[in-house]
């Protein structure tokens, strides 16, 4: 059975490129541009893993990482952050997240972050499930 990422960005075109690269490893992905609650959003998508942009139409993606972490039933989902600012993350923590991608990224970086969450967490991995 495949692992389930919920990425979440307003760019379209991140949102796509990322999709296209994570379903070539085997991953069923969801993506959304916007929500107005998180954990449910991670729930309702069964995510194994939350990707999430830091700068989200003026939403801070770090207090939804946080919300996601601090939530009970969905604390053990792990968060991969993503921004164009990692200065402004490295100065105001990493909100809990697992991993953090700054952009622009190579899309090889990004399936290695998923990967490596994934067996941290002591999941396998999709493609060597």
């Amino acid at each position: 059975m495949s692992k389930k990422i919920l990425i979440l960005d307003d760019s379209e075109d991140i949102l796509e490129v990322m999709k296209e690269a994570l379903e070539m490893e085997h991953y069923e992905v969801e993506v959304l541009n916007y929500t107005d609650d998180i954990c449910k959003a991670a729930l309702s998508a069964n995510a194994d893993l939350v990707i999430l942009d830091y700068i989200l139409f003026g939403i801070n993606g770090g207090e939804l990482c946080h919300m996601l972490k601090t939530t009970p039933a969905t604390a053990h989902i792990p968060v991969v952050m993503v921004s164009a600012y990692p200065r402004v993350l490295e100065s105001l923590g990493n909100y809990g997240s697992d991993a953090f991608i700054a952009k622009p990224f190579n899309l090889s970086d990004v399936i290695d972050t998923v990967n490596h969450c994934f067996l941290t967490t002591g999941d396998d991995v999709a493609h060597m499930a």
